[in-house]
């Protein structure tokens, strides 16, 4: 069991539909949290007493690097973070422009992976690295082929990392959880969602994710999440 009173989290894409609930919950456990956004309005407005607010472009150079710091500044070390943040768009392997297809790869694979990067170094043994990725990394679908290569390389990505991170005894935490009603579809970068059944709610599998923290879990598959 992994006790989250007093560790220091950083969380990348806090106020996002699932990030906001995710912060919550590991601030309700006791976490000294950096929240970081793009919005400070929306940063102050999850109301966590205490917590570090950082705003940032991620796909800015440096500026997961600079996250990090900032986190091990605020509270005196680093023992987790965790990326929530990403983009979706919509469309057949024909309707994508590279512009499109290069925001997804930055904003969901590339980002994370750098965030992974610069963290690794400075996590403290027994520390997490917890990963956002999508059930499409498992089951991909028509007319989301660019956002599944982005959450698939992700999964790929922490399959990797979880070995190597061994050595440094930190913990690499992939979640893939089902489509859940964050309104991310419905601010697509590009096309237009599909008719969707209902998707979970955020609370649930943000409380989920939180509890494969505590549970010291590395890997949450969209089963997982019932």
């Amino acid at each position: 069991m992994t006790e989250l009173a007093g560790l220091s989290v950083l969380v990348v894409g806090a106020t996002g539909g699932l990030g906001a609930p995710i912060s919550q919950g590991l601030a309700a456990g006791g976490a000294r949290l950096t929240l970081a956004g793009r919005s400070m309005q929306r940063l102050q407005a999850l109301g966590v007493d205490g917590a570090h607010l950082v705003t940032t472009d991620v796909r800015q150079p440096g500026a997961l690097d600079a996250l990090v710091e900032a986190a091990v500044g605020a509270h005196d070390g680093l023992d987790g973070v965790v990326y929530a943040a990403g983009v979706v768009a919509f469309g057949g392997v024909g309707d994508l422009d590279d512009d499109v297809v290069d925001e997804l790869l930055l904003l969901n694979y590339l980002a994370p992976a750098r965030l992974a990067r610069a963290a690794l170094p400075r996590l403290r043994p027994g520390g997490f690295i917890l990963n956002l990725s999508a059930v499409v990394a498992e089951q991909p679908v028509p007319s989301m082929a660019a956002y599944c290569a982005s959450k698939a390389a992700l999964t790929a990505f922490d399959a990797v990392l979880r070995t190597e991170a061994r050595r440094s005894k930190v913990r690499v935490v992939d979640a893939r959880p089902p489509h859940t009603e964050t309104g991310l579809a419905g601010r697509p970068i590009a096309g237009t969602a599909p008719r969707l059944p209902t998707g979970l709610s955020p609370d649930a599998v943000a409380a989920r994710i939180v509890r494969a923290v505590t549970d010291d879990e590395t890997d949450l598959p969209s089963s997982a999440f019932g």
